[in-house]
């Protein structure tokens, strides 16, 4: 289902981003019924940009980026959203007894980027 919202795939760089994105469908997928592909592709649109890079989580993963998933697509997709988060964080070693971020300068204050 998410595989054909992709498109087409030119380097590298874009079949990692292609690969963490149908994770997050396939997690989403399996926990609420829906890909919510719009979700990640929100979270995720600074992504490899300049000047963001991978720094791009700072944007919007966090309890202000949920908030704002809700305000666009509903209470559920922001639980997909808080997955989301949740699962790239804990690539960068937080816990889930950790803080979770509020918004950007909390993010950033949290030493994450």
């Amino acid at each position: 289902m998410c595989r054909r919202s992709c498109g087409e795939v030119g380097n590298n760089q874009q079949r990692s981003d292609m690969a963490h994105f149908e994770q997050h469908c396939a997690e989403a997928l399996g926990k609420f019924g829906k890909p919510y592909a719009e979700v990640h592709r929100w979270l995720d649109e600074f992504a490899g940009k300049p000047p963001y890079g991978m720094r791009h989580r700072k944007k919007r993963h966090h309890l202000a980026g949920i908030e704002e998933v809700r305000k666009m697509w509903g209470n559920e997709a922001a639980e997909a959203a808080r997955q989301h988060i949740i699962t790239d964080l804990k690539m960068d070693d937080w816990r889930e007894t950790d803080p979770f971020p509020k918004d950007e300068a909390h993010y950033q204050k949290m030493g994450l980027f």
